[in-house]
């Protein structure tokens, strides 16, 4: 990997950090639904996603990235198309410029550009059964060989995902499904939690020193690849819905599962790895209350909760917990810079998504009786979260900031 991607790569990152922050000052000054979904999903898990698959998956595929300056090309299209689409909800409809349009028009080509110099990069060695997987870990290849195989299929969401975006926003594009729920759930549910599981299987068991068997892979990622697509069709025949949740809640399950296993064998503990179990505990919830959405519908409380939990809860804590596995705290040269610090950062940030979980379960569950206190606890949460986020982007510049010495 050349000096020049992996600056990009940090770019990308630190978008995505500077995204996090302002999703969680968004959620406490309580904007729109759609603008804090939007720098959730498009800001922080996104640009995290395209930084770090810059960087890693030609390695998963032993080759090097086909165009160099993608990630420069792409870097302002998402960027500023993310914006776009975040300010959209906040500005009057007499605005001389369509920003949903605009911002869609731009996160599309941004797309198009990584799809692209991907899908280039890996298709020879895919054929090839090419893994990158050195001779000392050979007994490792099988499971890195079908893990690899589920990388198209995250880049098929990411483009499905994408256009459903712009097709919801421009009335001359002929939508697949029409709902922005769906258009979320293929990128976050299919391309962003596919690809945290598809690398997990390639990166965790590296981390923590395990040897998880090529069968448990076959267990969850068929199951994980197919379900997004069956809840995004949900949306327009809910005979669809409950089979995609169930699936969704086996894979997660299963998945986790199984890094609870890997915590238990591993050789090694990092601090980065701190966050992984709180992170699958977290989707195993988000999931839970979605297939509960599928057969009994839901309250507001309740699906901003199943948000939170899935976008900060499972994709978040997996994304700071790799972070720091990346990029180690103790490195950095910002006063503070420490393991113990990184280990604050995740307890804030779980402890606070779980006082708003109790306290929206609380809502729902005893209202109107627990709605007084709830509220609070609630609002707690979200400043729970805010401090976490600036903490650990105060981390990640402090890695960035020693490692450009």
């Amino acid at each position: 990997m050349s000096a020049e991607i992996t600056r990009w790569s940090r770019r990308f990152v630190l978008v995505g950090v500077v995204s996090l922050c302002c999703w969680q000052l968004a959620t406490v000054v309580g904007l729109p639904r759609r603008t804090t979904v939007t720098l959730a999903v498009f800001g922080f898990v996104f640009h995290v996603v395209f930084g770090k698959a810059y960087a890693l998956v030609p390695a998963y595929f032993d080759t090097d990235l086909v165009f160099e300056q993608a990630p420069m090309l792409q870097f302002p299209f998402v960027g500023i198309g993310t914006a776009c689409l975040a300010f959209d909800p906040l500005i009057a409809r007499g605005f001389p410029v369509d920003l949903g349009v605009l911002g869609s028009g731009l996160w599309s080509i941004g797309v198009v550009v990584f799809v692209g110099a991907i899908a280039a990069t890996v298709i020879g060695p895919l054929r090839r059964g090419e893994t990158g997987t050195g001779d000392h870990n050979s007994d490792r290849r099988p499971l890195d060989r079908f893990a690899n195989g589920f990388v198209p299929v995250v880049l098929l969401y990411l483009l499905v995902g994408t256009y459903e975006t712009a097709a919801v926003r421009v009335s001359d594009i002929p939508p697949v499904i029409g709902v922005q729920a769906a258009a979320t759930h293929l990128l976050a549910a299919g391309a962003a939690t596919l690809l945290v599981v598809t690398l997990g299987f390639r990166l965790l068991p590296r981390f923590f020193g395990t040897y998880p068997t090529r069968r448990s892979a076959v267990l969850v990622l068929p199951a994980a690849a197919i379900a997004p697509g069956l809840v995004a069709a949900g949306f327009v025949d809910d005979r669809f819905l409950p089979i995609g949740a169930a699936l969704l809640l086996f894979a997660i399950v299963s998945f986790t599962i199984i890094v609870f296993r890997m915590w238990i064998d591993a050789e090694r503990r990092r601090i980065g790895l701190y966050a992984v179990l709180p992170s699958t505990t977290f989707g195993v919830i988000g999931v839970s209350l979605g297939s509960l959405f599928a057969v009994s519908g839901a309250s507001s409380a309740l699906i901003a909760t199943h948000l939170r939990v899935n976008l900060l809860g499972f994709l978040g804590l997996m994304i700071v917990g790799t972070s720091f596995q990346f990029y180690p705290p103790q490195v950095g040269t910002l006063p503070g810079s420490s393991n113990r610090a990184a280990a604050t950062v995740i307890a804030i940030l779980a402890c606070g998504l779980a006082v708003e979980v109790l306290a929206a379960v609380a809502v729902t569950a005893l209202a109107p009786v627990t709605v007084p206190l709830s509220s609070p606890m609630i609002t707690f949460g979200h400043w729970l979260t805010l401090s976490g986020a600036v903490g650990y982007g105060y981390l990640i510049v402090s890695a960035f900031t020693a490692r450009s010495d």
